[in-house]
């Protein structure tokens, strides 16, 4: 059965899956969900599980507190990353050394550089060596995964200094998902 059908019937007895499985973990989750749902009430199938919580309140109760502690120990896992990269952060803005406190703005002319000598080198050999451009279109698209690295940390540089001018500013980021409910008309100013 798809994982996502999975979630969507379990979360009715544990909303919190939907957000457990928001990453890019929902088959993990849900084959978590179902063991513990198997464990718990003996049966293999989804729709057999559903009919014993549905009967059972106790055996539900159960299943909601096991459910819920994993749920509780992932978010407070998470939690504890984002305290650590923000008591970073703090650090790196308090810091009297320019270096360390500029190095958002050094990653990102690094990397408008590179990309700039890229390109101008890659239109160089289609313009004026065509018989090698197919090799250095390949050499080009190779390193894909490195240019995704780059534009991915550059990318949160770049979100980070904003919402850091944000907050300096007095105003609060909403992040997405506070950006998708004001969009809504469902919260936010």
């Amino acid at each position: 059965m798809n994982p996502i059908n999975i979630l969507y019937a379990l979360a009715q007895f544990v909303p919190g899956l939907l957000h457990w499985a928001g990453k890019d973990n929902a088959a993990d989750i849900a084959a978590k969900a179902m063991d513990v749902a198997q464990t718990l009430t003996g049966k293999d199938q989804l729709e057999d599980q559903l009919a014993v919580f549905k009967s059972s309140p106790e055996l539900l109760v159960q299943y909601q507190k096991t459910l819920n502690d994993a749920l509780v120990a992932q978010l407070q896992s998470e939690n504890q990353q984002l305290e650590t990269i923000n008591a970073t952060m703090r650090i790196e803005y308090a810091s009297s050394d320019n270096y360390t406190r500029r190095w958002r703005p050094t990653m990102g002319y690094a990397v408008t550089i590179a990309w700039f000598l890229q390109m101008l080198a890659l239109t160089y050999v289609i313009v004026f060596s065509i018989d090698k451009a197919s090799q250095v279109i390949n050499a080009v698209a190779a390193l894909t995964a490195i240019w995704g690295i780059a534009l991915a940390v550059l990318g949160v540089a770049v979100v980070k200094r904003s919402e850091d001018k944000q907050t300096a500013a007095g105003f609060q980021p909403a992040g997405i998902i506070g950006s998708i409910a004001k969009a809504a008309g469902i919260g936010g100013k």
